[in-house]
């Protein structure tokens, strides 16, 4: 399946479980967000499993699905904000294959005053129906105004319904988030 179509479905997927959600009761960007997928023929590399790069092209309509539910797409779009991807770190633990049914679990882990970390995660039933994590990922997101500049992060969370405050990032994300940020000034 064309990943436009697949990405419109899952938009169109969204907007009515947004639409079917009373605003009080909508998700918040902290809680899983899951988005049920399968493995298409476009997906796949030479050795018939799901090429590495199919992985975060996924990744994006995880995030956008988790954003429509949320109800932040009607923020952004009122404020003139999006959001640019900065750094990504995946690990691949298992492979998927054709016609593989898997779920995209998203969720915001924290912010600081630049920047939100989003955790992404590709899950199956395992064998012994416990579920399996396929592979599991970390997002850097920056959010810029259309009409220029970046938008503090602690704003965007708070337009989303998720507070200003950000819960505790874990240890690890912080370690990582400090060697994206040295590597990207090593290179200025």
């Amino acid at each position: 399946m064309n990943r436009l179509v697949r990405l419109l479905r899952v938009w169109l997927r969204a907007h009515r479980a947004l639409r079917a959600t009373p605003p009080g009761h909508r998700p918040s960007p902290l809680d899983a967000t899951r988005t049920p997928l399968r493995v298409m023929p476009n997906d796949l590399d030479l050795l018939r499993h799901m090429n590495n790069g199919s992985y975060l092209t996924l990744m994006d309509i995880g995030r956008v699905d988790m954003t429509v539910r949320c109800g932040g797409q009607e923020q952004l779009s009122r404020h003139g904000w999006h959001a640019v991807v900065v750094g990504e770190s995946i690990r691949f633990r298992r492979s998927l294959r054709l016609g593989e049914r898997f779920e995209l679990v998203t969720r915001v882990l924290g912010w600081d005053e630049r920047i939100v970390y989003v955790e992404q995660s590709f899950e199956r039933p395992g064998r012994s129906g416990a579920v399996e994590v396929v592979a599991d990922a970390w997002v850097v997101a920056r959010f810029l105004r259309r009409t220029g500049g970046t938008v503090p992060a602690s704003e965007v969370a708070a337009a989303f319904g998720a507070g200003a405050a950000s819960p505790q990032l874990p240890d690890d994300v912080t370690r990582w988030a400090r060697s994206l940020d040295l590597a990207h000034r090593q290179a200025r």
